[in-house]
């Protein structure tokens, strides 16, 4: 197997997140301008105004208390260095790696193996670990899936996803209020056959655009789960670490009074899905763990 380098892992990944992002971006600028098109541009600004600051205060206030939010939702116990000694040392060492300041360690209850990140930037950074995880992973395992975790906060993840949930809460938010205009300005009776066709293609842009922006989500959430894995081989120099992780993860088999339950919202955060879902291509939240093992493997 042609060995690859995880310092071009990482370039990729962040170039490809960023191209996503801008594509969100376009479906923004070309939603808003058939709307301008085929309503009263003054309206239309109002509409953008209302948008961006309802989509900003909305994702803001849960992008500030965003660790709190993920802690208080899974009943997260704060992490003892007596009672969790592998799980402080692990954190301890990977701080020193990476460069970043030790974060607030917690711990949740599940048999199952995994682990989330969460914090606005490194200051404020926590993670969190299952009790199976801590259980389960040796040594090199756990500092394998810790790094990839501080990864996350290392490559400011909580921020990026915000921005891009903020874009997305824009697209929805104008999109909805289009639509819903239209029944009440009479603009549907126009007789022109031009403005008329106009009309149709905004609606069926306003109808697409929020769905297409949310598959391009999960698309940099994908891209943002490789990009973590190769940083965290960059911390670690040590592949096999995370590769026997995520191959225990995918070998697992916890009974359903096992399982912790996580809100669906939370699930992009943790190192795989926790729902287990068989979902793959457009509507995952995470890349196929066999292909990030094959990745992995060939650093």
């Amino acid at each position: 197997m042609q060995k690859i380098s995880f310092h071009d892992q990482i370039q990729k990944n962040k170039l490809k997140s960023f191209f996503l992002i801008i594509l969100i971006f376009i479906f923004f600028l070309v939603l808003g301008y058939l709307i301008s098109l085929i309503l009263d541009p003054s309206y239309f600004f109002i509409i953008m105004i209302f948008s961006i600051i309802f989509s900003m205060s909305y994702v803001l206030i849960s992008y500030y208390n965003s660790d709190k939010i993920a802690l208080a939702s899974v009943r997260a116990r704060p992490a003892s260095r007596s009672g969790h000694p592998n799980f402080y040392q692990a954190a301890e060492n990977m701080a020193l790696a990476s460069g970043l300041p030790m974060p607030r360690l917690f711990v949740m209850e599940s048999e199952e193996i995994n682990a989330f990140a969460s914090g606005r930037n490194p200051e404020k950074a926590v993670i969190c670990m299952t009790s199976g995880a801590l259980k389960k992973l040796n040594k090199q395992e756990l500092e394998g899936v810790i790094a990839h975790e501080m990864s996350h906060i290392a490559n400011y993840d909580i921020r990026f996803m915000t921005l891009t949930a903020v874009m997305i809460g824009m697209i929805s938010i104008i999109a909805q209020i289009f639509i819903r205009s239209l029944w009440f300005s009479g603009m549907s009776d126009r007789d022109n056959k031009a403005g008329a066709i106009l009309i149709l293609v905004g609606i069926i842009f306003a109808i697409l655009a929020p769905i297409a922006a949310q598959l391009v989500s999960l698309a940099i959430s994908r891209k943002r789960e490789f990009l973590a894995d190769s940083t965290a081989v960059k911390f670690t120099r040590y592949p096999p670490g995370l590769i026997n992780a995520l191959t225990k993860i995918k070998n697992e088999h916890v009974s359903e009074k096992e399982k912790h339950r996580v809100a669906k919202g939370l699930a992009p955060l943790f190192i795989s899905d926790p729902f287990k879902r068989k979902i793959s291509g457009l509507f995952a939240t995470h890349p196929d763990v066999e292909e990030r093992i094959k990745r992995l493997k060939s650093m």
